[in-house]
């Protein structure tokens, strides 16, 4: 892939990263699910897996968890990319005060992935505290079918729109739109409105259970391409014939991503949230020895093998894992 990473519009992914990350190198990107609650059901969201919180009466992570698992990760260097999800990450009760912690530690963008319905009070509250970062959902182009999208929550559609467009103002701000049968036909329309509302960025994305080729993706407008790196990334791929999900028998068998990044749930760590999401087994439990097992883990993964991985792995992520190779494409071969 002769095109750099940066293009893509994905920020903690870049070609300096890939050629540089090993498993001393500067913990890149992390993410952390601090509760399982949410106010929303949305149809294709499973929930998490049972094992996560197991025998807990809270399904959530405590603010002493949470800052402990902080510091693992800024152990010898301060993590450069942190993300906060769930369930709803701003419905936990210690928000404010676990973004507080994240900037003394001194991590450059701390991102949250949210479903925008929470008071615009709160988030104003967030960035001040050091939030530069937020993705939220957005599933429709109008009320009716919005609020369908969140569990039949009526009037949940417009609290999120106004909360899009005045975030927008703020700070960094990208919709993720999840596309099902029951949204896919007015893929167009959603993308033309979230445009509208000011945002950074669009993902557009198919849900796991379906992962269908997205049609119609050529009638978006160049002039919102080319205000979308994201949206301009996947439409290219769409066009090409390629999905958001799933490798190819010539991608890398192998996730470099796990060497300088991490996603924890529960009492566990996983290869990626999209391993964790569709309840793939955890590498290990939290504990300062993470890293170490996340590199054996790389090492010996063969992700090809792992049905999880072969269908499921994102394309920007695919790309990252190829690029890796290219710039250590010695090391690969010794490991093929």
């Amino acid at each position: 892939m002769k095109n750099k990473l940066e293009k893509i519009g994905f920020y903690t992914l870049n070609d300096k990263r890939a050629k540089e990350s090993s498993k001393t190198s500067q913990m890149k990107r992390c993410e952390m699910i601090i509760t399982e609650y949410c106010n929303f059901k949305c149809p294709y969201c499973r929930g998490l897996d049972s094992k996560i919180y197991g025998c807990r009466k809270i399904k959530q992570l405590s603010l002493e968890e949470i800052k402990r698992n902080i510091d693992f990760w800024c152990k010898d260097i301060p993590l450069e990319n942190i993300r906060f999800s769930g369930g709803e990450p701003t419905l936990h009760p210690d928000i404010i005060e676990i973004i507080k912690y994240s900037k003394k530690k001194g991590i450059k963008r701390i991102a949250i992935s949210t479903n925008g319905s929470n008071r615009i009070e709160l988030y104003k509250k967030l960035i001040k505290a050091g939030v530069n970062d937020f993705s939220i959902s957005l599933d429709a182009c109008c009320a009716e079918d919005g609020d369908r999208m969140a569990g039949n929550r009526k009037g949940s559609w417009n609290t999120v729109v106004k909360n899009i467009k005045a975030i927008s103002k703020l700070t960094y701000v990208t919709v993720g739109i999840v596309l099902t049968p029951d949204n896919i036909n007015k893929t167009i329309d959603t993308v033309n409105f979230a445009h509208e509302l000011g945002v950074a960025d669009i993902r557009v994305i198919s849900a796991a259970q379906y992962n269908k080729p997205i049609p119609d993706l050529k009638k978006i407008k160049k002039e919102i391409l080319r205000k979308h790196p994201i949206l301009a990334y996947r439409v290219k791929n769409f066009i090409e014939g390629r999905n958001v999900r799933g490798m190819k028998n010539s991608d890398s068998k192998h996730c470099a991503i796990t060497l300088d990044d991490s996603i924890i749930a529960g009492d566990y760590h996983f290869p990626c949230v999209i391993y964790m999401r569709e309840k793939g087994n955890p590498i290990g439990k939290v504990s300062e020895n993470m890293r170490e097992e996340r590199e054996k883990w790389f090492r010996k993964h063969n992700c090809f093998k792992d049905k999880i991985c072969r269908m499921n792995c994102l394309d920007v992520c695919v790309d990252y894992n190829n690029k890796y190779n290219l710039f250590h494409k010695k090391e690969y071969e010794q490991r093929k």
